[in-house]
Formats: C-alpha cells, structure tokens, sequence
C-alpha cells in the first residue's frame, strides 16, 4: 500500500471563532429588532453597492477582453 503524501485536513473549528460568530448574529439580530428601518436602508445600501461592484467588474472583464 502506498502511503498517502497529502497532510491530513483539520475540520473543526476553534471555540474562538464560533463565539466570535455567535456574539456578532447577536449583534446583528439586536440592531435589526431595535432599529429595522435604519437596518433596511442600510441592507439597501449594501445591496446596491454590491451591484455596483458587480456592474464594474464585469465593464472591467469586457473591456480587457475584447
């Protein structure tokens, strides 16, 4: 049998990191339930960043390809 060359994958993750996730859905869930209209402008704002990002890159990929 030949042994295998490859390390093995560590696939568990740190009790830091799960904390540090939980405690920020914390605050997520915390800002939406205090403050939802600000929330969803800010969601807004993000979404259309987003887009816009989106809409740069692929005007980037047309122009360098054609």
């Amino acid at each position: 049998m030949a042994k295998n060359s490859f390390p093995p994958i560590k696939t568990g993750t740190s009790l830091l990191t799960k904390v540090v996730g939980f405690l920020t859905l914390i605050a997520v869930l915390t800002l939406v339930v205090k403050h939802p209209t600000e929330s969803a402008t800010w969601l807004s704002r993000a979404g259309d960043f987003i887009g816009t990002v989106i809409d740069g890159i692929a005007s980037f990929l047309q122009h360098a390809l054609s």
